[in-house]
């Protein structure tokens, strides 16, 4: 594959995600879709629709068989970590939705086989791509909200998931925290220059009972305390099924010696953002509610791949993030 030649992707699993990411990629005009792979029909005519003169294959095995640079992943979670592997060792890039593994040990084994086989890993961690986020991790970065002392995050989604694998840990890897929580972790991280998280402690619960933080039991309320080396305390709160009045509630809020900084969901929406600098009791807008962010970390991938580059050293940080909820189910 050449700088400037369009890379051919592969779409393995076209569901309502899967659909959204293809749809993304196929309006930038960064890729071609060469191929796709579904088991339901009803999915497959769905991506065809989008993509008509892609191949329809049977599997994985199939798609790996084809002449691909990379492929899409959005299958239930406990596939992923299997599949990324074969699809890295194959030759081919992989971009994989969240969580990329049930576990650290997952994560870092589909790390590793992408520096060996030197293939782009990427993974659906989208909130980073919202403008309000962009803004405030470079508030962050110059210093204006000077030392950071607190992190509040929160994702509370009113609906919780559609499918019963979601509610089997052995399938899941856990329940809202790796669901909902594996973004917020991530965003905190990401913005502050993935520091050391020295401890980490959790409380889950289950239909509104407390349960043990290694129970197979899926939690669908959590909490968890996170503090970095500097001192730093990071807090998340997330849940399914809550009673909030709304949708979703989706906040990161920073707390600096010298300012603050907030990504606020508007009126419960999963997609619409804005940001805004605190000062005291002066608040001022850094971004508003903006058009296709959620494919932000798709096209993102897509861009690097269109341009040759292998192993993004990068993505040891998805293993550090998967260490972090690691601790909180105490494992």
């Amino acid at each position: 594959m050449t700088a400037t030649k369009r890379p051919r992707i592969g779409f393995l699993g076209t569901g309502r995600i899967g659909i959204r990411r293809m749809q993304s990629l196929l309006q930038s005009g960064l890729i071609k879709a060469a191929a796709l792979s579904d088991p339901s029909a009803e999915m497959v005519d769905a991506a065809r629709a989008l993509a008509p003169e892609a191949a329809v294959l049977p599997d994985l095995d199939a798609l790996l068989a084809s002449d691909l640079d990379g492929i899409v992943i959005a299958t239930p979670s406990a596939l992923h970590a299997e599949q990324s592997i074969a699809a890295l060792e194959a030759g081919l890039a992989v971009f994989c939705q969240k969580p990329l593994g049930r576990t650290a040990e997952e994560v870092g084994a589909v790390v590793a086989a992408s520096q060996k086989a030197d293939r782009l890993l990427g993974v659906d961690l989208s909130y980073r791509h919202t403008a309000g986020m962009v803004k405030i991790r470079e508030l962050l970065g110059q210093g204006t909200l000077g030392e950071v002392f607190g992190v509040d995050l929160v994702f509370h989604n009113a609906y919780g998931p559609d499918k019963p694998w979601f509610f089997d840990k052995r399938l899941s890897g856990g329940g809202c925290v790796m669901d909902l929580g594996v973004h917020m972790v991530d965003l905190a991280l990401w913005a502050l220059g993935y520091p050391e998280v020295v401890e980490t402690t959790g409380h889950l619960f289950s239909k509104g009972r407390p349960i043990d933080r290694d129970s197979e039991t899926v939690e669908d309320y959590a909490t968890a305390t996170m503090t970095l080396a500097s001192g730093t305390v990071v807090r998340l709160t997330c849940s399914w099924h809550l009673h909030a009045g709304r949708d979703a509630v989706i906040e990161a809020d920073f707390y600096g010696t010298a300012g603050g900084a907030s990504l606020r969901n508007v009126d419960g929406s999963f997609f619409d953002f804005r940001a805004v600098h605190h000062t005291g009791t002066s608040s001022q807008v850094l971004a508003e509610p903006e058009a296709d962010w959620p494919g932000g970390a798709a096209l993102d991938w897509a861009r690097k791949l269109a341009q040759g580059q292998r192993f993004d050293p990068a993505a040891h940080d998805f293993t550090t993030v998967s260490t972090v909820l690691d601790r909180i189910y105490a494992r």
